[in-house]
């Protein structure tokens, strides 16, 4: 059984990202880190050099010398495009070629945190598989709609914080995914935990999304994201200690 009242708490959800933030120094989870850390920094770093290279050409081919002004003004909007769409759809990406790792990377993080008690309860390799892609596609199908709305008048001044708590929503829903199928939750089960510790989830989300448009932090971000999760997860529990072993 989970403590679901304790779960939708923001300051006990964040408390557990803190903690993955300082567990990333464990000895025993440094190796875990590598390759995500090296993943993200492959995509985000050839995702920005692409970008700034297409919209560098964009700008030379359709602004002329007369505009050239104008070049103060794009810039800054391809910086915060790139910071607020970019750094969703990248880490999506991102954490579908981590997933094998991140997984290994929670189940470590449980281990340590639990003292070895628990039991991984693993789930068949083909729920895993398209518990993965039903998760990406529920995301994927509400991306649309939401962009499309900063194109209708009046309803685009609130447009920015509907996706802010989409993407909030989506980033937890990614990272909670691993602690989850740790205790053998499908996809189903975790949308229905995640609905009953919406206000926990999405302080979670936001934060850690926060931190995913943030240069270098975003390179770590992530793996927290993951120990923080477990530690989230494992201390909803009913019978452990609120105090995860660093």
């Amino acid at each position: 059984m989970l403590n679901l009242t304790r779960g939708n708490n923001p300051l006990f959800a964040l408390g557990c990202l803190w903690q993955g933030v300082k567990m990333l120094t464990h000895p025993e989870l440094r190796k875990y880190l590598l390759i995500p850390l090296f993943i993200n920094m492959v995509l985000y770093t050839g995702a920005f050099v692409l970008g700034y290279h297409s919209v560098s050409a964009l700008i030379h081919s359709f602004i002329p010398d007369w505009l050239s002004w104008l070049n103060w003004i794009l810039w800054p909007l391809f910086f915060i495009s790139f910071l607020v769409i970019g750094f969703f759809t990248f880490t999506l990406f991102a954490n579908l070629i981590a997933a094998p790792y991140y997984s290994q990377l929670a189940a470590k993080t449980l281990q340590i945190i639990s003292g070895g008690q628990i039991a991984k309860a693993d789930l068949p390799w083909d729920k895993v598989f398209f518990g993965e892609l039903r998760r990406v596609g529920y995301l994927l199908l509400r991306v649309l709609p939401l962009l499309l709305l900063f194109l209708i008048p009046a309803v685009n001044l609130i447009a920015p914080l509907l996706w802010a708590v989409f993407a909030a929503w989506g980033i937890a829903m990614e990272f909670l995914a691993y602690p989850l199928e740790e205790r053998g939750l499908p996809f189903p089960e975790q949308k229905q935990f995640m609905k009953q510790t919406r206000w926990g989830v999405l302080s979670f989300g936001g934060l850690t999304g926060l931190g995913l448009t943030l240069p270098l932090v975003n390179l770590l971000i992530g793996q927290a994201a993951v120990i923080g999760a477990t530690i989230y997860v494992h201390s909803l529990s009913e019978n452990t200690s609120n105090n995860p072993k660093s």
